[in-house]
């Protein structure tokens, strides 16, 4: 009978033991000598719901070529760099000797950027499907590494990036950890985190920070996987919307609201202090200011945190949310004056453009009789199909009126006489061309918006921006990168739009279906907390 009760307890004893084995193999909280499979995929995209044109399609987002898939996800591909967010994400698990990663398909940027409006929902499936493929391929993984935008808006669906979550939760069930790293120009709210267990989000803008976010992702996922970490989550929506123009963290008080997330984190190991500034032009339910924060295990602290930042956001509001600037009229003629000074090269940035093609300050230098002008650049596909079906070369004479082409707000075409002195491929648009007109003038134009950042964006074919007296950018603030913060350009003067229009400060001007405008500071009045 002993016998028996022996062989009972073993038979017992070894399916306790089973049932261990198969817990801890679908739990991530393993002991340290363990090996943990990373699935790492993005999709990223600020989209400009305002703006005119076709919705991105399935083409429009694989322009660049096709989806990323595997080691081109991590690494780059011949013809592609990584993210800034992949590039701290691998980096840093590099440094653990028992964490491997699998790129999951993802697609490159889309056509034209962020001057793009409503993504199809056909196309966003059509991504995501591929990166579930990948993942249920790769399964038994132990953790999920996202690099997001925040700021994504797709036709039927409200809240995109927390729907990616969703999804991929559905896949890898309850226990495996999911963590992302953001723009800090997201559209978010509480829904990302229902799904997932962390979120990483650039505190500077320019974004200098996205590669040592995705680090810090890293570090967070390797610890939960190991059981080190235990996340307790708080979020607080703050009822501000501004326009990104105002949200340079170069200049207080936005420095200090960053400054003040730096100091909980500093001062509490372990505690992560997110702050989405929002992307106005995005019509979605969860547009404007949030603050996300994770705490190991310490919901009390999470709390305290999230409500310090909220309402210290709230207190300096008035400082970071309004502003105004140069019309163009009176922004040439401190550029002259700057000139006669010689305080050159200037920049004049068309903050409010985002299609690209405004023609606001080209009609004001041309009509000032401004010398030694790069305009990089003008979007205008039918001038350079112009130049590409009658095949101009470099030397041709070059007469027709570019820009102005996507409603009153911008401008009136511009008549250019000139000559193209370039064409070719640059910024990853396979058909850009530069006539020279004037006096020394260059205008570059483009098949979709650009955005320059440095000055070594401009070097190219003949172009050199050391050349000129005036540079004119796209740009609300990421120009400071290259052209402000490096000493490059002694004068810069953000030039305004004569006109309420979408991509300027004026917001209440916009015809919002998914929030009311008034509920927010500073379109109306808002009481907080």
């Amino acid at each position: 009978m002993k016998k028996h009760i022996g062989i009972i307890s073993l038979f017992k004893q070894g399916w306790i033991i089973l049932l261990a084995l198969f817990f801890a193999c679908d739990s991530p909280n393993r002991n340290s000598s363990s090996s943990y499979r990373v699935a790492v995929a993005s999709f990223m995209h600020e989209t400009c719901t305002f703006c005119p044109g076709e919705e991105p399609s399935i083409e429009d987002w694989t322009y660049r070529g096709a989806p990323l898939k595997g080691d081109e996800v991590l690494h780059g591909a011949k013809d592609w760099e990584s993210n800034d967010y992949i590039q701290g994400f691998v980096q840093q698990a590099k440094q653990f000797d028992n964490m491997s990663l699998i790129g999951l398909s993802s697609p490159r940027d889309v056509f034209g950027g962020s001057s793009r409006t409503w993504n199809k929902q056909e196309a966003f499936d059509h991504f995501v499907n591929l990166m579930l493929e990948d993942l249920k391929a790769a399964l038994p993984v132990d953790g999920v590494f996202l690099a997001l935008h925040g700021a994504m808006a797709v036709r039927g669906i409200d809240r995109p990036e927390a729907e990616i979550a969703k999804r991929f939760r559905e896949v890898v069930g309850p226990n495996i950890p999911i963590v992302a790293t953001f723009d800090l120009h997201g559209n978010e709210d509480q829904d990302f985190l229902k799904w997932a267990d962390g979120t990483f989000v650039t505190k500077r803008f320019p974004h200098y920070d996205s590669y040592a976010q995705g680090e810090r992702a890293a570090r967070y996922i390797h610890q939960m996987m190991r059981g080190e970490y235990h996340p307790t989550k708080a979020v607080k929506q703050v009822p501000i919307l501004t326009a990104t123009v105002l949200q340079w963290t170069g200049q207080s008080p936005m420095m200090n609201i960053m400054e003040r997330a730096r100091r909980w984190e500093d001062e509490y190991p372990g505690a992560y202090v997110n702050v989405f500034l929002g992307f106005p032009w995005s019509d979605v339910p969860d547009v404007g200011t949030c603050v996300q924060v994770m705490t190991n295990n310490d919901q009390t602290l999470a709390d305290k945190i999230a409500d310090d930042m909220a309402e210290f956001i709230w207190r300096v509001r008035q400082g970071w949310s309004q502003g105004e600037f140069l019309q163009p009229e009176e922004a040439v003629k401190q550029a002259q004056q700057a000139i006669v000074n010689g305080k050159t090269p200037v920049i004049l940035a068309d903050y409010w453009d985002r299609p690209g093609d405004g023609t606001w300050t080209l009609h004001e230098l041309i009509k000032q009789r401004t010398n030694k002008v790069l305009y990089a650049a003008l979007t205008d596909v039918h001038a350079l199909e112009e130049i590409w079906n009658k095949n101009l070369q470099p030397g041709a004479s070059f007469d027709m009126s570019v820009g102005g082409y996507t409603g009153e707000q911008a401008g009136k075409p511009v008549h250019i006489a000139g000559k193209l002195v370039w064409k070719g491929a640059v910024w990853g648009y396979d058909r850009v061309a530069a006539i020279a007109f004037g006096d020394g003038n260059i205008l570059v134009l483009t098949p979709g918006y650009q955005q320059c950042i440095t000055p070594e964006e401009l070097q190219f074919g003949p172009v050199n921006p050391d050349d000129y007296d005036v540079i004119v950018l796209k740009s609300r603030v990421h120009f400071r990168r290259g052209f402000d913060e490096t000493g490059y350009a002694p004068s810069i003067f953000i030039v305004d739009a004569p006109g309420d229009w979408f991509g300027t400060t004026r917001l209440e001007a916009l015809k919002y279906n998914n929030i009311h405008i008034k509920d927010f500071y500073p379109f109306g009045e808002v009481k907080f907390p």
